[in-house]
Order: structure tokens, then sequence, then C-alpha cells
């Protein structure tokens, strides 16, 4: 029978192309049953007069699904539903009557260990409906290279490289992408690691949990920065370590104020999370001088040290070592995209072998095709060019920034030397930071509480101003609204 154009509506707020749009209709219908094999399809033609849109674009769907064996082309006589479309999905059958109260799984019993909820700042889902979002962690898709991303996605696709996106590569990782991490990435920081030095993450976060759980026991004492990452602390919270947080200050985490018997300590010495303040040279010497008087590792987080704009980056920590003690952590997720999900690890030997056995173990690898695409990404140069962009955009958002809090009487409590995408903010006396968040939902704007980032959360009046996901011209007005709002509440 055929089926009316009536039955094809789009969707304005759909995501992809018109194209796209029309083939996931086709699709839809067919694996719902709506569309049944013999159905002959509308015209393009018609189609195209119905939807309001170009015949080719019909056209090109309706060829795509033929290639597919969704449809099936004859001639003169239409296009109709293929006889090898793929059949409907059977709807699942519910049993005739729930079961007795003894069959039942007690849930509460049949679960292991229970995972506390994550601690992560508050976001809303819905964050880029909001005109001022002053979040931090998130980038604005217009400063991304999406044109050369895809044609590096498209390469990791091509026949000369089907191996390293198809095959099960165990352990290893892809070599292109860790000559590129060892020659390209680990240099700027003053780094040099050979391969069986590099192990590839699904982000700086999974390389937290690689090295918690091969480094800490029930018996030993693991350090952290407070106020500091929130998934950090669950990490080693559930490691079953003892775990205790350092106080900082203006320069980062004091290494007099590391507590004896210290097994492993992280840091974030660059940028230092939440507060964005940088651990000066001569207290990073100090730090390694009493990790090797006192035998304990150095885990050091360098997130955001390629956005360095207003000064070149500190020597990272892994390039003061000359024992091999620390293990640095990078990732991609600030200097590309978020979702990518790439970080690495460049540690000693032994410890990269231990943490590539355990990451086997749980995920095999992270996925070739990204790792591959990845590494054409900065073969060729596009990675650099990506960085160069996004710094001189976050200096403009920072100057407008640091402007904007200066005309409304603000000063940020601290910030980075170098650079980066965030400043740390003080609310008013006697307001607190999570009430003045939700004052300013209204009216459009989202900060950061940092009530998340304490090792004993609590309200308090510092706040997190992202600027990475929140175009300059905006700036100023957003900044304007949280300043009234909290002095209203003042």
């Amino acid at each position: 029978m055929p089926i009316p154009a009536e039955s094809f509506a789009l969707d304005p707020a759909h995501p992809g192309t018109l194209q796209r749009q029309v083939r996931e209709l086709v699709v839809d219908g067919i694996l719902a049953g709506r569309f049944r094999p013999g159905d002959r399809m509308p015209s393009t033609r018609g189609l195209a007069r119905h939807l309001g849109i170009s015949r080719i674009t019909v056209t090109l769907a309706y060829a795509d699904l033929v290639a597919g064996d969704y449809l099936d082309a004859r001639g003169r006589s239409g296009t109709f539903v293929s006889r090898d479309a793929p059949s409907p999905a059977a709807a699942p059958s519910r049993p005739a009557s729930p079961p007795p109260p003894e069959a039942r799984v007690d849930w509460s019993r049949a679960l292991g260990p229970r995972f506390p909820a994550p601690r992560a700042p508050e976001r809303p889902a819905d964050w880029r409906s909001y005109r001022f979002p002053f979040i931090y962690g998130q980038t604005d898709a217009r400063l991304f290279d999406h044109a050369n991303w895809r044609r590096c996605a498209l390469q990791a696709l091509g026949a000369r490289d089907f191996n390293a996106m198809t095959e099960d590569s165990y352990g290893r990782d892809d070599p292109l992408l860790v000559e590129q991490i060892a020659t390209r990435i680990l240099p700027r920081r003053g780094i040099l690691a050979g391969p069986g030095e590099i192990l590839v993450t699904m982000g700086a976060q999974n390389a937290l949990w690689l090295v918690a759980q091969v480094l800490l026991t029930q018996r030993r004492l693991a350090v952290m920065e407070d106020p500091g990452y929130p998934a950090l602390r669950e990490i080693l919270e559930l490691s079953r370590c003892s775990l205790r947080a350092v106080a900082v200050d203006a320069d980062g985490l004091p290494p007099e104020a590391v507590p004896a018997a210290t097994d492993v300590l992280f840091v974030t010495p660059s940028h230092h999370c939440p507060t964005a303040v940088t651990m000066p040279t001569a207290r990073r010497r100090a730090l390694l001088a009493r990790a090797e008087a006192e035998n304990f590792l150095v885990v050091e987080d360098d997130y955001e040290f390629e956005l360095a704009f207003l000064a070149p980056p500190s020597p990272a920590l892994k390039s003061l070592d000359r024992a091999g003690r620390v293990i640095y952590i990078g990732s991609f997720a600030k200097s590309l995209f978020p979702g990518l999900r790439l970080g690495y690890v460049a540690a000693a030997e032994p410890l990269v072998a231990e943490l590539r056995r355990l990451r086997s173990l749980v995920l095999r690898h992270p996925p070739g095709h990204l790792q591959r695409a990845a590494a054409h990404f900065l073969a060729e140069g596009h990675y650099d060019a990506q960085v160069t962009r996004m710094t001189r955009a976050l200096r403009e958002r920072r100057a407008a920034a640091v402007s904007a809090l200066a005309d409304c009487g603000l000063a940020p409590e601290s910030s980075s030397a170098f650079g980066g995408s965030s400043l740390w903010m003080r609310a008013p006396i006697h307001v607190r930071a999570r009430d003045l968040a939700e004052r300013l939902r209204p009216a459009s704007v989202l900060i950061e509480p940092a009530d998340a980032f304490r090792a004993a959360p609590a309200p308090g009046p510092f706040y997190r101003l992202g600027y990475g996901a929140i175009g300059p011209d905006r700036i100023p007005e957003g900044i304007r609204r949280i300043a009234e709002t909290a002095a209203r509440m003042a």
C-alpha cells in the first residue's frame, strides 16, 4: 500500500541535516513496523513539496536508504520498502502476573559496595540555553576546528588506518598517538618519556582511578588538596585508603604541611583545582625534596597547562623530578573538547606496565578510532593551531571578565598567573554562594558554588567563575547581574 507523504514531519530541533532527518524518519517507520515490506514510498517530488525542502535532499536520502537495503528503487514504478529491510524488533512480553514476593530480588541485599553520588559542581543539563553560563570545563563550540577534526576522523576510517580502528589491541595503545604525546606534548613540559612510560587513558579521571587502584591499599595514606577535585576525593575514598586533605594557600599546597608517613600525594601545581593558583617553582622544588626525603610518590595532574596566555607556564613537577617518583597525568579535555575523553599518564615503566594490566582488565584500551583521529590531528599541526585559537579567545574573555568585575567593584579572590579559563570568587559577607547561584538562575546566569570542592562540604561564600563557554560580548552583562544580585542579598 502507498505511504502518504503526511506520515512524515520534520523536527525543527533536530541536530542533524535535513537529509539525515529524512533518512531517520524512514528508518524509524520501518523499524517500528509502521512501514512494511512492499509499501510504496512517497515520490521524491511529493515528499519534498510536503516537507518544504529541496527535492535533491529527499533523493539523496532515498539513495542512501537503497544502499542500506531499507528501500528498493524499481525504475519508473517508484521506490518501495525493501523485502530485505531489517525487521521490526519484537515487543518484549511481560509476565501475565507479577512474581510472588518470595521470588522478587532483594536489591538491598544483592548489591555489593554502594557508590556515592558524584559531588561534582551542580549544573543543569540544559546549561547551553542560559545566556550567561559562567561554568567551567565546557567549551564554546565556535572555537573548535570542526572541519579538520572531521577530516582527521575520516582519515582514521580509511583503508590505511583500518587496523587501528578495528583490531582488538588488548593492552596496547595506538603507536602513532603515543609517538605524538612523546614528541609534541610532553616536551612542552620538559618531560622526556619513551613508549613504555606512556599510557593512554579515558581522560584524566580514568588515569587518577587507575593510579589510585595500583598504588593505594587500606594501610597506605593518600593526601590531596583542600579544596580539591571532587572526583579525586571520591576515587580515594573508594580505595579505602587513609585520606588526609591539606589546605592550600595563595601559592598552592605548602610542602611543610604534608603529613608524616604520606605514601601518595595528589597535587595540581600549575592550576590548582579549583582556585587556579599557581605553585611557584621554589615551592615545587621544596615539595620534591620533601618527597625524596620521606619517600612518598607525587601524582601531578597538569590540567590546562596548554592554556597559558599571560606568561609561560612554570616547569612541570615531572620535569624537575630526578628520582622518577612523579606520576604525570594530562588530558585533551580542555585543549580539544571534554567529550573526547582521552588522557595519558607518563611515569616510570614498571608503574605504567601495572597500570596497563589493570586497564586491560576493565576496558582493554580506549577506542582505536578516537586514538588514531587524535593522532592525525596532532601530527598535522591542527592541535597547535587549536590551542593558539583557544588561548587567544580566553585572553580576550578573561580581560572582559576582569574589566567587568572592576567596573562592578569586584575582584577575583585568586586566579592563575598564567591564564586558564576560570576565576575564583568570594560572595559578599553573609552570602552563601549556593544561595547566590539559585537566585541567579531565573536571570539566566550560571555560577558554580564551591561546596563540592571542600573536604567537609558545607555552604560557603566561594564560587568558580568560568569564562570558556560564554562569549566576550555577554560577559559584562552577566557579571553585572551577579554583582547586583549579590549586593541585594548582602
